[in-house]
């Protein structure tokens, strides 16, 4: 709560508030395949996001998210797959969120995560994928994993 609290700050003062995301694929029998998780509280598929952590930079910190909300471990793109916003729901209000999305190519899927009885996950095609996803611009760059060159993590 304390990192909310912090946020909630940030909003009223009219400073942007910042997530970072990753975004997990594979490769499987030649095709993309994007994994999204549900949210703890209204269980929405959604990408493992969180706040930016001090002394990590934001793809640091992107794996560190998915690693704990989708058990996935892998290594991070060099360069972002885009930002979007979203309303984020805090205890006492709405605020506007934008977040930075990083692929991460996906080397191990865990069977037990730190937040595996809390979350579900599913690996889709992006094109599937983007028809769960309730924020129009994440969908859209969800969509985007589909025309990418990408190619089985080693």
């Amino acid at each position: 709560m304390a990192k909310e609290k912090k946020a909630l700050r940030k909003a009223k003062k009219g400073k942007p508030i910042r997530q970072v995301a990753a975004v997990p694929f594979r490769v499987q029998d030649g095709k993309v395949e994007v994994m999204l998780v549900t949210s703890r509280t209204t269980k929405r598929f959604i990408v493992p996001k969180g706040w930016p952590m001090k002394g990590k930079s934001g793809r640091q910190a992107a794996l560190i998210e998915a690693r704990e909300e989708a058990g996935v471990a892998g290594h991070t793109l060099k360069e972002p797959l885009g930002r979007y916003t979203y309303w984020k729901r805090l205890s006492e209000s709405f605020v506007l969120v934008e977040v930075t999305a990083y692929l991460l190519a996906a080397d191990e899927t865990l069977a037990d995560w730190d937040e595996a009885s809390a979350r579900q996950r599913a690996w889709l095609s992006p094109a599937d994928a983007a028809t769960l996803i309730d924020e129009p611009e994440l969908a859209t760059l969800i969509r985007s994993v589909a025309t990418l060159s990408l190619e089985s993590p080693s």
